[in-house]
């Protein structure tokens, strides 16, 4: 796969998608996105899922392994901090919001991008299969080219 509008189609293509985005997580710009967004605004949608998922990649519980016996935190996930030796991408791989009208996924993206990306699968809860949905999102973020 070589872009972003590929690699959304694609995501579309599973059972239950309603949405689906690539959103910067630091700006909380949509560098695409295609489908339904839960609010009906992909715009107003992309910065407050950013907003969630810089909450979760900055939060010290999920940003990295405490030091052993020192009750301190370190890792990645705050801007300008680098992973652990031997880590790649984020500390947070994955986020899964179970709500009543569906489940969205973010897989944060290994990519040398500045801002930090993630992909954003909004699916149907009665339709869609989790399991299914998880690797293949894992997948195409694997698969994605950002030029």
């Amino acid at each position: 796969m070589s872009g972003i509008d590929e690699c959304l189609l694609e995501a579309m293509a599973l059972p239950g998608a309603r949405g689906a985005a690539l959103v910067e997580w630091i700006s909380g710009l949509a560098l695409g996105r295609i489908g339904e967004a839960p609010d009906g605004d992909h715009e107003t949608m992309a910065a407050q899922i950013a907003e969630f998922a810089r909450h979760a990649i900055e939060h010290p519980v999920f940003a990295g392994a405490a030091e052993p016996g020192s009750g301190t935190h370190r890792g990645p996930g705050r801007p300008g901090d680098s992973p652990p030796p031997g880590a790649k991408g984020p500390a947070v791989q994955d986020v899964i919001v179970t709500a009543a009208s569906g489940y969205h996924l973010l897989r944060f993206l290994d990519l040398p991008y500045e801002g930090g990306v993630f992909l954003h699968l909004w699916l149907d809860r009665d339709i869609a299969n989790l399991a299914l949905a998880m690797i293949r999102l894992r997948d195409l973020a694997e698969r994605l080219v950002l030029e």
